[in-house]
């Protein structure tokens, strides 16, 4: 905790947001939203195993609740899918398409495992190469100082549960053994899939996030494109 509240006093103020996401709307509220939730745009097609989700009772030993989405409100294209590798990276590798909405990690030289997202709002994006620094489970936030000087009542800490921005899972992005504060995560805000909505970070439903979280390890690269 006082290592991300140092990181943070050090942060360039020229840069945009980058601890993702504003504070989490009630709990009614979101409930009300997946069943309103409309079709997001279709997209490009790729050849893809069909998609089962994993049975509730999957998430059992989750300390805090894990809502399963309604995937036919989305375009198919962000179901989880093993897809041909047309990234051109290495196994292991988490390879982001931006403008897509797709996040992929590398199993072999011809297979990939694609995810749908959300990404960054204009002005907010970032593309380059890091690495993953840390991972943590169901992880706190604290809002940055700018954040909530732009949405005043925002606390210090949101403490983990279904309610907080990160979701059950966040992979912390590293560059050159620093914070870039940019993260892969869950969300509350399921609705956003699909779209330009974060600010910055990679948005996952926390099904996909938990999935991702199982299968890489820090260190992993990853590529923003």
């Amino acid at each position: 905790m006082d290592q991300d509240r140092a990181l943070r006093q050090r942060r360039q103020p020229s840069q945009p947001t980058a601890i993702p996401d504003r504070y989490e709307i009630a709990g009614a509220w979101c409930r009300l939203c997946l069943v309103a939730l409309p079709l997001v745009v279709l997209s490009g097609c790729q050849a893809a195993l069909p998609y089962q989700a994993a049975p509730a009772s999957t998430y059992a030993s989750e300390p805090f609740p894990v809502r399963l989405v309604n995937r036919d409100r989305f375009d198919p294209s962000m179901r989880p899918a093993h897809v041909p590798n047309t990234t051109g990276a290495a196994a292991g590798t988490i390879v982001v398409d931006t403008s897509a909405k797709h996040l992929y990690l590398v199993e072999s030289k011809d297979s990939a495992m694609r995810y749908g997202i959300a990404v960054g709002k204009s002005g907010y994006g970032w593309k380059g190469t890091a690495t993953v620094g840390r991972m943590a489970k169901w992880p706190p936030w604290y809002p940055t100082d700018d954040m909530k000087q732009t949405t005043p009542g925002l606390p210090d800490r949101i403490a983990p549960g279904a309610q907080n921005p990160l979701g059950a899972r966040a992979l912390y992005l590293y560059k050159d053994g620093r914070d870039t504060y940019y993260r892969i995560h869950g969300t509350s805000e399921p609705w956003t899939i699909g779209t330009e909505a974060s600010s910055g970070c990679i948005r996952m439903f926390n099904e996909d996030v938990i999935a991702l979280y199982d299968k890489v390890s820090p260190g992993a690269k990853v590529i923003v494109r």
